[in-house]
């Protein structure tokens, strides 16, 4: 019983939000590197541009990072504003000394992305970067020194700005071109050194995104999300045909969600929500084929989405090997709503569940869910599965002596081990955990580096004030027990 030999353990982190250098090795600019931190944890993020008319307007960071800036706005930098994501936590020059920390407290996996716009800066036409080619080459043979198996995305909510500037974005098929052909660089390039890839981070946000928004903004979410999927698929085959060996899956937002109430209506939606948010965008890549309840949503949406045969034909040769997915939280839905109940937390909103404890994020704290969630996906996939992020974000103290105390950061990743271990003893085929992340870095949705995820301390603040110097944190010290352990020292 426990965790099966060979278990991957590690931690995953993103290149928009650890490396920096973000003009630096022939790396163009992308989306997120003119997005401002929060002012507080209570905010959202905002992106700020030129609109139409010149004058200087801001959006919300998430919408925009799926979407681009308005039509007629200009992508501009503006001297009063810190933009975390430029040095971030500066991986980029520090990743040597970073993969040694992880080699130190055992890790047999590492997941983090590759920022297209180190490879292919200006697209297929501008060439491959080959200083960029190299960074990583650098990074993955570091790992390989130590006996890190690595686990690649590809991308990670980071489109180059030339890709918006000139086809528009995802909802021009010509994406999926480019997106192949960096894949196949990729896949060829580090060949002897990666053999777990990811494509899409995430991919299902883009429907959870469209949620809410204008009709003609989920048309458009739908269709994005088409073409990253075909992409997907396109590339999965590539890297089949380099080598049978390579192994490619698709990464999945985890929404695990309760009906708040024994209500019909709501253990119904609450279904639809596990629908529309997961199964739509997981079925099309683990199956091979839109799910039957894809004509509801198009409906809807009062739109026909164009799949070519040739799209059905690479959906099913190009399926995922594997399904990876993350999960941090669990939410409510309910058609009873109560405004003054309500939490919102990762791209969850919904009723506070009183049984659960909330970060000061309000993000639940829900081990259980976790096994829950792990079952559900794992019963209606059948696949091998890989939790590639689950941690907790806070704020941690750095002491006098360069010590760290996050023994609540402990607390939540040991009960969440220990519900995965309940899972896998159970049936679920579960082959690597690795945490988010285990290196501080820029948060996604406020853009804060003080909102810490690591079991190292990177010291550096929102405004970007520092020395930028690695601490272990005392998690780091309780992981390296975990790892080395496989899982059953917790």
């Amino acid at each position: 019983m426990g965790f099966p030999k060979g278990f991957l353990w590690g931690t995953s982190i993103s290149a928009e939000q650890a490396e920096g250098g973000w003009n630096e090795g022939g790396k163009s600019p992308v989306m997120l590197d003119f997005a401002a931190a929060a002012a507080s944890h209570t905010e959202p993020r905002r992106m700020y541009y030129l609109n139409a008319k010149g004058e200087r307007a801001s959006s919300l960071t998430i919408p925009i990072s799926f979407n681009g800036i308005p039509a007629g706005s200009t992508y501009r930098l503006f001297d009063d504003i810190h933009y975390t994501n430029h040095n971030a936590t500066d991986f980029y020059h520090h990743y040597k000394e970073d993969i040694a920390l992880f080699a130190e407290m055992g890790f047999t996996t590492f997941n983090t992305s590759i920022a297209w716009s180190r490879i292919f800066p200006y697209g297929v036409q501008g060439g491959v970067n080959q200083e960029g080619v190299e960074f990583y080459r650098s990074v993955f043979e570091e790992c390989r020194k130590y006996g890190i198996d690595p686990v690649i995305t590809l991308y990670k909510y980071d489109e180059p700005i030339w890709f918006e500037q000139t086809y528009g974005g995802w909802t021009n098929r010509a994406m999926i071109d480019e997106f192949v052909e960096f894949a196949r660089v990729c896949f060829t390039e580090y060949q002897d050194l990666v053999n777990k890839w990811l494509t899409f981070n995430e991919i299902n946000v883009l429907m959870v995104m469209a949620e809410n928004s204008p009709k003609e903004q989920r048309q458009k979410n739908i269709i994005s999300l088409h073409n990253q999927i075909i992409a997907a698929a396109r590339a999965t085959k590539v890297a089949h045909e380099i080598d049978p060996k390579i192994q490619v899956g698709a990464m999945i937002c985890g929404l695990c969600s309760y009906p708040y109430t024994p209500d019909p209506k709501d253990v119904f939606g609450n279904y639809v929500i596990f629908q529309n948010g997961f199964c739509y965008a997981a079925d099309a890549m683990i199956r091979g084929a839109y799910p039957g309840f894809s004509a509801r949503i198009w409906k809807q949406n009062e739109m026909e989405l164009e799949i070519t045969e040739e799209d059905r034909k690479d959906m099913m040769e190009g399926k995922a090997d594997f399904l990876a997915f993350s999960y941090y939280m669990s939410s409510t839905f309910t058609t009873h709503k109560d405004d003054k109940d309500e939490v919102t937390g990762n791209v969850f909103s919904g009723n506070k569940n009183p049984y659960l404890e909330y970060s000061d994020w309000g993000w639940a704290k829900d081990p259980i869910g976790f096994k829950y969630f792990m079952h559900l996906i794992y019963d209606r996939y059948q696949v091998p599965l890989f939790d590639v992020e689950n941690g907790l974000g806070a704020e941690d103290v750095l002491e006098a002596d360069g010590t760290v105390h996050d023994q609540y950061r402990i607390d939540y990743l040991r009960a969440h081990i220990a519900a995965m271990k309940e899972a896998v003893e159970e049936g679920v085929d579960l082959f690597g955990y690795t945490t988010w992340g285990g290196l501080d870095l820029v948060a996604a949705s406020t853009g804060e580096v003080s909102k810490r995820y690591g079991f190292i301390y990177v010291d550096v603040d929102d405004k970007g004030q520092g020395t930028y110097n690695r601490y272990r944190k005392d998690s780091f010290y309780w992981y390296k027990k975990v790892c080395e352990s496989n899982g059953e020292i917790l």
